[in-house]
């Protein structure tokens, strides 16, 4: 029955019934601790429930137990292996039997398992050979052992495949659902793209970038200029009057947005900055009073700040090369050009240059830029609703207007751009064509300058409303009128040069005053009784009378034509 079964000892002489009654009993015991054996139990259970079982089915123990791990034989409860046991096992080659004993006793190893896939060794011992019913009871445990050892590590493989499986699917959820975030996240940016896009397409402009930002993240949206004017609103709110911070607070503002590369939550706002090459040209903010503004919102208003720099960018590109265009066509019209180019050119900056035009020269306090100036200008032309072409000369600024010009009213309206009535318009005569324009420019200077030096230097006036002083221009004629200055003032302007007076001027302001002492000492900024010791002088020094009407006459226009022949060409 036991190929390999030893020499045992022989049989007692007991009656058979209670050696059936014993066989039974060990066979039952052998089938309880075979059940306990698979209910469960990881191999450490295992392996000691047949070292505590065998005993009681025979007079053997189990010695060691050794496990195969990674081709290696281990003993099962740790410690040092025992290299003539280890080698006796190995010398086995996956099969049950004997092995080396420490003293006169006998010694088994049980292969638990097959060859093909040994788990083990179960060595046990006895003082003795056991019979041939207890080897039967022997061979038996190993083999509940050995299967119970392949059940426990099939389970504890399907358990941590089931929990390999259970984190894998744990992952792939958390994916799923990173993926979802993702998808739901570019999602939006897609929206946000789109519906952007769209106002770009239809160029609604400020108005157009507020409201789809309104409607992307459901929260209040503004667009202001870069000196914290509204341009454009969208949502529910709007502030009555808009509130504007001064000055010096914007541009510490403007500073702390510039040095991050990210929209900033001031107060109940998040602002992000339309700056492209490093300048600002406006702002966007999200009005979040409850702080609710994320990641979306956050990509909507940088989105939003990308598409309104593009839109200024583009729209100041184009009125610089515009306004470039206009002052390069003014400045070739006054140094003069041929009528069909200048007409061509006209037509593609949408100016009508036929027709009645005049040429204007505005020359301001040195208090204000030329670039001010022309920018006030540009403005005032618009509201009296002027078609004109602007450029700047010579520290002047230059319109060419179409149509009749109220001089009174520009002036006026370019005074309040400015903040100050410190200025001066001179208008020339009328442009037939553009072979007039460098004529009506040259009566414009005319008639700037002369108002500038005139008893009331701000205002506007026209060279036809310059009278005499049309006929002392220091072009033809020159000669004489230098004679004749010298022949009137020759004398006065020699005292005034050796003594460093001003004597002539104080006669011109007198003349210009018609005669009143009030009016001429107020314009000099002196005292009458000054007045009267320099008109002393005057009478004394030229010889002429100033209460004669001729002498008069002669010496007023003798001032006016040195004040004309003073003045730089």
């Amino acid at each position: 029955m036991f190929p390999d079964k030893p020499d045992v000892r022989a049989g007692d002489s007991e009656r058979p019934d209670d050696w059936w009654r014993e066989q039974l009993s060990n066979l039952y015991g052998l089938f309880v601790v075979s059940m306990m054996m698979f209910d469960g139990r990881d191999p450490d259970d295992i392996l000691r429930l047949a070292a505590t079982s065998l005993p009681s089915l025979c007079e053997c123990t189990v010695d060691t137990v050794y496990l195969r791990v990674d081709r290696a034989l281990i003993p099962a409860r740790g410690g040092t292996p025992d290299p003539a046991l280890v080698e006796a096992l190995e010398s086995l080659d996956g099969q049950s039997g004997p092995v080396p004993t420490k003293d006169s006793g006998w010694r088994w190893a049980m292969a638990l398992g097959s060859p093909a896939e040994l788990l083990g060794y179960l060595v046990v011992c006895s003082a003795a050979a056991p019979s041939t019913d207890e080897f039967f009871l022997v061979k038996a445990l190993a083999q509940q052992t050995s299967g119970a050892l392949a059940s426990a590590r099939l389970h504890q493989r399907e358990r941590e495949q089931s929990a390999a499986l259970q984190t894998l699917n744990s992952e792939l959820q958390s994916l799923n659902g990173r993926l979802a975030t993702s998808v739901a996240r570019l999602e939006a940016q897609t929206r946000v793209h789109e519906r952007l896009s769209e106002v770009t397409a239809s160029g609604a402009g400020e108005a157009g970038i507020a409201l789809a930002l309104h409607e992307l993240t459901e929260l209040s949206a503004a667009v202001e200029d870069r000196f914290g004017n509204l341009l454009a609103w969208a949502g529910p709110h709007q502030p009555d009057p808009y509130p504007k911070a001064v000055p010096h607070r914007r541009e510490e503002l403007l500073r702390q947005a510039a040095a991050v590369p990210h929209p900033i939550r001031v107060q109940s706002r998040v602002i992000s900055l339309a700056k492209p090459r490093q300048e600002v040209l406006g702002v966007v903010a999200l009005v979040d009073p409850r702080h609710t503004a994320g990641g979306h919102e956050v990509f909507a208003l940088e989105y939003a700040t990308t598409v309104l720099a593009l839109e200024l960018s583009h729209r100041r590109s184009l009125a610089e090369a515009e306004l470039r265009l206009r002052r390069d066509l003014v400045d070739d019209l006054i140094a003069g050009t041929d009528e069909p180019s200048a007409y061509a050119r006209a037509d593609a900056l949408g100016h009508d240059l036929r027709g009645t035009h005049h040429v204007v020269v505005a020359k301001w306090s040195r208090t204000h830029t030329d670039d001010a100036v022309a920018a006030a200008s540009t403005a005032a032309a618009d509201v009296l609703q002027l078609s004109s072409l602007i450029s700047r000369r010579a520290g002047s600024v230059v319109l060419l207007v179409h149509g009749p010009l109220d001089g009174a009213a520009l002036h006026r309206t370019l005074a309040e751009k400015l903040g100050g009535t410190a200025g001066a318009i001179g208008i020339g005569g009328r442009c037939r064509g553009p072979t007039d324009v460098p004529r009506s420019y040259a009566e414009a200077v005319r008639a700037a300058d002369v108002r500038r030096d005139s008893r009331s230097p701000d205002g506007a006036t026209f060279y036809d409303q310059l009278g005499l002083y049309r006929i002392l221009d220091i072009g033809t004629g020159s000669g004489e009128v230098e004679a004749f200055v010298q022949e009137w003032l020759g004398e006065l302007l020699t005292y005034d040069q050796r003594k460093s007076t001003d004597l002539v001027h104080t006669l011109s302001q007198y003349l210009e005053c018609g005669g009143n002492y009030d009016e001429t000492a107020a314009a000099l900024l002196i005292h009458r009784s000054t007045l009267r010791y320099r008109l002393g002088r005057i009478r004394k020094i030229c010889g002429h009378d100033l209460n004669d009407v001729d002498d008069r006459l002669n010496l007023h226009v003798a001032t006016r034509a040195w004040q004309v022949l003073q003045r730089p060409e």
